[in-house]
C-alpha cells in the first residue's frame, strides 16, 4: 500500500470511531414545550411489582410522577441511583412519586430474586416495576440506561434527561412541579 493509502484509511478510521462515538452519545433531554408534551404511556406487560402494588398513572394523576429506567448493573444507573433515592426521600411526602422501571440488559438481570436482591443491597424504598419484556421501555421510546422522565400532574411528560447528570436542574423542575396547583399543571 502506498503512504496516501494509509493516511486515506487512517482518516476514514478515526472518521468512523467519531460517529460511533457521536452516534453512541445520549440527547440530553430537558424541558418539553407545553405544545409538544405529550400524556405519558401506562406501565405495561410488567412482570413484577416491588417495594409497592401494581401502580397506573392514570390513578396517580394530581401527583407528579418521576419515572427512572434503569438496571443493576449499569454502572451509569449506580451512579444516577443517589439522587433519585434523595427526590423519593425528600419529596415523597410532598406529592412526588418515583417509579424505577428496571429493563435488564442481560439475561441473568431478569430473575426477580436477583432484581430484590439488588433492591435490598441499594436499599431502594420507590417502587420498582419489573419491565422484563421491554414494553413500557418501548411505550416511553426510551433508548437508554438511566433515563428521567418527569411526568406532571396532569399526566403529561415534562421533562426527560439520559444518562447521568443535570441533577440540579432535574431537581429544580421536581420542585417546579409539586408548586403547580394540578389544575394548572400542563398548560
Amino acid at each position: 500500500m502506498t503512504t496516501r493509502s494509509n493516511v486515506l484509511i487512517g482518516i476514514a478510521a478515526v472518521a468512523a470511531s467519531v460517529g460511533i462515538f457521536t452516534a453512541a452519545a445520549a440527547p440530553s433531554g430537558g424541558d418539553i414545550p407545553a405544545s409538544a408534551a405529550q400524556t405519558a404511556p401506562e406501565f405495561q406487560n410488567i412482570d413484577q411489582w416491588l417495594n409497592s402494588p401494581p401502580l397506573k398513572l392514570q390513578d396517580l394523576r394530581g401527583k407528579v410522577v418521576l419515572v427512572d429506567f434503569w438496571t443493576y448493573t449499569c454502572i451509569n444507573c449506580l451512579n444516577h441511583l443517589p439522587y433519585v433515592q434523595a427526590w423519593n426521600e425528600k419529596y415523597k411526602d410532598k406529592g412526588l412519586v418515583v417509579v424505577g422501571v428496571h429493563t435488564p440488559e442481560f439475561a441473568y438481570e431478569k430473575s426477580t430474586r436477583n432484581v430484590q436482591d439488588a433492591i435490598s443491597r441499594l436499599q431502594i424504598k420507590h417502587a420498582v416495576a419489573q419491565d422484563n419484556h421491554y414494553a413500557t421501555w418501548k411505550a416511553f421510546n426510551n433508548q437508554y440506561w438511566p433515563a428521567v422522565y418527569l411526568i406532571d400532574k396532569q399526566g403529561k411528560i415534562v421533562y426527560s434527561h439520559f444518562g447521568e447528570g443535570s441533577y440540579g436542574a432535574t431537581e429544580k423542575k421536581i420542585q417546579s412541579l409539586l408548586a403547580e396547583p394540578a389544575s394548572a399543571a400542563g398548560s
